[in-house]
């Protein structure tokens, strides 16, 4: 499974400018928290500062009901915190509820792990030490509740273990989070700003959890690995909860109007969340090229040939361009 977001194949491919294209093929919020025209100079111009770094964690810790004994880190990204993770790690083979983001997988790999693919978290093997999952799940939007995890949880502690949940997307179900209800067990969890806060090449992430592990994520990241201007963005952004409070509702209902467009073109949606629809069609392949060659750009997965993903379209002029190109591609297929 490729990310999404990158138009240069389909630009190869299919033809167009940037700017023709509708890019559907991410769960990236079309409605970008509004970013100050002017940042501090010396955001800019120095290097970034500890006290910025607390400010931002300080933020961070209290939209995402951080418990104080844990730890929380920050980093450009979290793609850069997966191949931090196996150092982190007990020795082991790992186990990861799929189908779900790749680079979980990879990393793992990569890092000489035996990786096991399972489809929900209780069909783990007895003697899996580290389990990975993806909460809400992407690219179908399974969820564990808090209570469930906890359960997991503990398992795993049994064991000399370590779960990791990755809450990318749990933004829009802030009460889906694992961690406000922590203690002590050996749990991990990242937290993605750039989905919901619409900047995702600000390039912010953190992670989250027992303080010895946390430290130890931060302890191999160089000096100065968040920029100043993302220091500046993400603390003001995190602190803001009236503009989060109001995009929640605004994607909800957003996400509503896509799942009737699609479903009325002849689509089944069977997953997602609110930045993303996971939608069921028998020629997929099909319909994402015949959607391409009209410079729409939806997901489409090797695993799973007959599914297509539709991130927001973010206007009512761009879901009639997709309802459009919809029922011409139907038609053409």
């Amino acid at each position: 499974m490729q990310h999404g977001g990158d138009l240069s194949e389909a630009i190869r491919t299919y033809g167009g400018a940037r700017s023709d294209w509708l890019d559907l093929s991410t769960g990236i919020n079309p409605h970008a928290w509004p970013v100050p025209d002017q940042l501090e100079r010396r955001m800019w111009t120095d290097l970034p500062s500890a006290a910025d770094l607390a400010a931002l964690l300080a933020a961070a810790r209290a939209a995402y009901r951080v418990p104080a004994p844990l730890g929380v880190m920050a980093a450009p990204g979290t793609q850069v915190i997966l191949p931090l993770l196996p150092r982190l790690a007990p020795d082991g083979s790992v186990a990861i509820v799929g189908p779900t983001y790749s680079s979980h997988g990879d990393a793992w790999r990569a890092a000489g792990r035996t990786v096991v693919d399972i489809p929900t978290a209780y069909d783990a093997p007895e003697d899996t030490r580290i389990l990975v999952l993806v909460n809400p799940n992407n690219p179908d939007g399974r969820m564990l509740s808090p209570a469930a995890l906890m359960h997991l949880a503990r398992q795993m502690q049994a064991r000399g273990g370590l779960l990791i949940v990755d809450e990318a997307f749990s933004d829009v179900v802030p009460g889906l989070s694992l961690l406000p209800h922590l203690g002590d067990e050996p749990c991990l969890v990242l937290r993605s700003f750039g989905k919901f806060f619409g900047l995702a090449g600000l390039r912010l992430g953190f992670l989250a959890g027992r303080p010895d592990l946390t430290d130890k994520a931060t302890g191999m990241l160089e000096s100065w690995a968040v920029s100043g201007p993302a220091l500046a963005v993400g603390q003001a952004a995190l602190a803001d909860l009236a503009w989060q409070d109001a995009m929640r509702r605004q994607l909800a209902d957003e996400m509503a109007d896509l799942t009737l467009a699609l479903s009325m073109a002849g689509l089944t949606v069977f997953g997602g969340t609110a930045l993303y629809a996971l939608a069921g069609l028998r020629k997929a392949e099909a319909m994402h090229a015949a959607l391409a060659r009209r410079h729409i750009w939806t997901r489409r997965f090797d695993h799973s040939p007959t599914w297509l993903r539709f991130g927001l379209p973010g206007s009512a002029a761009a879901l009639t361009r997709l309802s459009t190109a919809l029922a011409d591609a139907m038609a053409e297929i």
